[in-house]
């Protein structure tokens, strides 16, 4: 076990390599498959698949922002529209609306899951047809890998025939029903940024059950060329696919995923029985059929001067910690957007506060977040 000083930095969330990548990423070198495409993109689409759910398609893009944005133009979404969008996430869930042209909606949050409020999605729809708006698409998050109500939602998306595009960034792993995070919506997006549970330094994937829908993904991803000798487009592409070389990080990391999800929630694990004892410290508890990667390890203290006493303290001794999410209707960039809210998100971004939950974390590290903590708690 390591030996700690007060200067040794406790991250947050830093990428966690299992040590087969290097194998995969050599590889690509010596074929000279460098391009964004490639034996490796083609089997981490598999392995991804695989791990799902054999009828999903999974498309590699450079990001997840990316797969948001292209999964927003494959419902049809453009200029004037508007899409009902989460309010308690990162803003990489609600920037593609306004690539598009479209206008976001934020619906707040329901207290069981931290994520999208069925009551409060039904009367934004609602609200929006009488006003002869009907919304192109719901963006629903699994927050911090915590599953949304994903029967509720997806009634009131039948109901109103509104597609779902399921933001799973932050859930690889994660399931519902003992069904994986990821394939519940119409489309479903993934990330594999540095700080998520599995990387490939910077990267995502477009998740679906319609292979006509992931072959279009990939066309437009590859600069939307159209099949002929020369350089012919028909249509506006992006530059959006995942190399052959970081798709060989991300098939050495499916190889540990499992492992790297049972850490996470290890390392969430001690931190509620070490601070179970604090009455100013909640935890948010696993809903009935839900099962969380915990990607990260979230507390709720009892206000906003304890939540900055902890966090100060935190990084005065060189550990990182994160409020969590500010909502989206709070952000000075959607200022003016529709919002319904309930306060719920608020609050949360108030008294919340986001613990080191990295899967190379040693006891020892978990140890020191929590004496310090419970030092500054007395």
């Amino acid at each position: 076990m390591k030996t700690l000083t007060q200067e040794d930095k406790i991250w947050l969330s830093s990428p966690h390599m299992g040590g087969a990548e290097e194998e995969y990423v050599q590889e690509a070198f010596k074929t000279n498959w460098i391009a964004p495409l490639g034996p490796n993109v083609t089997a981490f689409e598999s392995d991804i698949s695989n791990f799902l759910d054999k009828d999903i398609y999974s498309a590699c893009l450079s990001s997840g922002t990316a797969a948001i944005h292209l999964a927003l133009e494959l419902l049809g979404v453009t200029k004037g529209d508007e899409v009902i969008c989460q309010s308690f996430t990162f803003s990489a869930s609600a920037n593609p609306i306004v690539y598009l042209g479209a206008t976001p909606v934020f619906i707040d949050s329901e207290e069981e899951t931290w994520n999208l409020s069925p009551e409060l999605l039904e009367k934004a729809i609602v609200s929006r047809l009488k006003a002869g708006r009907k919304p192109k698409a719901i963006i629903a998050v699994h927050l911090y890998g915590m599953p949304y109500s994903v029967d509720e939602i997806r009634n009131i998306s039948l109901k109103y025939d509104i597609p779902v595009v399921e933001d799973s960034a932050e859930a690889l792993g994660s399931q519902y029903r003992n069904k994986k995070c990821g394939t519940f919506g119409t489309i479903g997006i993934l990330s594999f940024n540095g700080n998520k549970i599995i990387t490939t330094s910077g990267g995502g994937a477009l998740l679906t059950r319609d292979k006509k829908l992931k072959e279009k993904a990939v066309f437009l991803a590859t600069q939307a060329r159209d099949e002929a000798p020369h350089y012919q487009h028909s249509h506006i592409g992006y530059n959006y696919r995942m190399s052959n070389v970081l798709a060989g990080i991300g098939r050495g990391q499916m190889k540990v995923l499992s492992d790297r999800v049972e850490a996470r929630r290890k390392n969430f694990m001690f931190y509620r029985d070490a601070l179970s004892e604090f009455s100013e410290i909640s935890f948010l508890k696993e809903p009935e059929n839900s099962f969380s990667n915990r990607w990260l390890s979230t507390i709720l203290t009892n206000n906003y001067n304890t939540r900055e006493a902890l966090r100060l303290a935190l990084s005065k001794v060189n550990i990182e910690s994160r409020p969590l999410w500010k909502p989206m209707h709070m952000q000075p960039v959607f200022e003016g957007c529709a919002s319904f809210t309930n306060g719920v998100s608020e609050d949360l971004f108030e008294r919340g506060l986001c613990l080191p939950s990295g899967s190379n974390l040693e006891e020892s590290d978990l140890a020191r977040v929590v004496d310090e903590i419970k030092k500054t708690l007395a």
